[in-house]
């Protein structure tokens, strides 16, 4: 919520014009990079796969959507054939199999933000 906060305070008025924008820009964005990812995946191309991670980490940051950019930095590790939490090095098919499972979890972490945030500014982006 801090960084979403601190977002909100660009928005010039209570329409949320600016802010609004940003997020949808972002949803555009994350669909598309589920697209890429699914293709990415299906041709397991690790270094695409690890890129995206990092691209959508960097969107997902910049509005607070946390537990998105979380699964996305494990992603663009994973794609660097390396498990950082455990401190060690992957196989390309241990890679792959563990960014499928993130790919599905990054998804549902995306919706769930989703929902907040369409559900917020529905609300007039009244107290969240």
């Amino acid at each position: 919520m801090g960084t979403f906060s601190q977002i909100l305070e660009l928005d010039d008025d209570e329409t949320h014009d600016f802010s609004k924008d940003m997020v949808l820009a972002f949803f555009g964005q994350a669909l598309t990079t589920f697209d890429k990812m699914d293709g990415a995946l299906t041709a397991k191309n690790l270094p695409e796969l690890g890129s995206l991670g990092h691209f959508l980490k960097g969107s997902s940051a910049a509005l607070g959507i946390h537990k998105v950019q979380a699964a996305c930095e494990k992603m663009q590790h994973y794609g660097d054939l390396r498990d950082e939490q455990a401190h060690e090095d992957l196989t390309p098919e241990d890679a792959l199999e563990r960014i499928a499972k993130l790919i599905a979890e990054v998804k549902a972490e995306y919706k769930e933000a989703e929902g907040w945030l369409r559900k917020w500014y529905r609300g007039g982006g009244g107290p969240a």
